[in-house]
């Protein structure tokens, strides 16, 4: 069964320098069918002027993912960690038994554009984490790249790079370091402790593909770009839907698009 959750029903405020939209309940915004799906807590898009963003706050269990769109967030937290993640980034920070942390708009004069991620973990009171990886274009255009892995037993994906198996070069192809100092290869996704995993697909238009489910899991797919139809439902861009009860998912791209997929337990 396909579930739509379409954009213009998401709850969201403009706060002026912040502009959001929440895919599930948040902040302000409550509703209570609209809670969860599975693992997956939140799906927030967020609009970000230049020179603003969160000041510093704290979290506890829960596995984040920022996912830019456009623009650059600056992100500093109490583990002295800094880093900023642009489109092509996979961060995710696992808070565990609490972390505080702030997330700024990098630029003065450009807005960013981008998706917080909130997966609720299996593991509770884990130490908190940081990681961040970048994957290039390249290995997203036409297939869906596992850019988050969750941690479940029997998964017999944990040896086998698969999809993520890169060569020797730097996967931006500018140089440009990542927080280590150096550039950094896509040879695995970031490890989140959830029952999940997250994938990120760039189609052209016409372009098609297809995931298989395994017994028992579902998924979530969130278009971040273009549009999509998700096993013969129409999505936009903004537009959200679940799959329970769906062997097989087939994503049809009826504009240029990018989407990302959830397989969930």
């Amino acid at each position: 069964m396909i579930t739509l959750r379409p954009s213009a029903e998401r709850g969201g405020a403009d706060h002026g320098w912040l502009k959001t939209r929440h895919t599930f309940s948040f902040n302000t915004y409550h509703d209570p069918a609209q809670m969860h799906f599975r693992a997956l807590r939140v799906i927030n898009e967020d609009w970000i002027a230049p020179g603003q963003g969160f000041g510093t706050h704290p979290h506890d269990n829960m596995e984040i993912i920022t996912y830019v769109l456009e623009g650059a967030i600056e992100h500093k937290d109490n583990l002295g960690t800094g880093s900023i993640i642009r489109p092509g980034d996979a961060q995710r920070m696992s808070a565990g038994t609490g972390i505080r942390h702030s997330e700024y708009n990098a630029s003065k004069t450009d807005q960013v554009h981008m998706l917080q991620i909130w997966i609720m973990p299996n593991q509770r009171n884990v130490a908190p984490g940081y990681e961040q990886k970048v994957f290039p274009a390249a290995a997203k255009a036409g297939k869906l790249l596992r850019i988050a892995q969750g941690t479940w037993e029997d998964d017999p994906r944990r040896d086998d790079p698969g999809e993520n198996e890169s060569g020797g070069n730097d996967s931006r192809g500018d140089g440009r370091p990542r927080p280590s100092g150096k550039p950094e290869l896509p040879t695995a996704p970031v490890t989140i402790h959830a029952d999940a995993d997250l994938y990120v697909s760039v189609l052209k238009a016409g372009e098609s593909l297809t995931h298989t489910l395994a017994l028992n899991r579902h998924a979530w797919l969130q278009v971040t770009k273009g549009a999509v139809e998700f096993n013969g439902k129409k999505l936009e861009q903004g537009d959200g839907a679940s799959a329970s009860d769906e062997p097989s998912l087939e994503i049809q791209a009826t504009a240029d698009s990018e989407v990302l997929l959830f397989d969930l337990a």
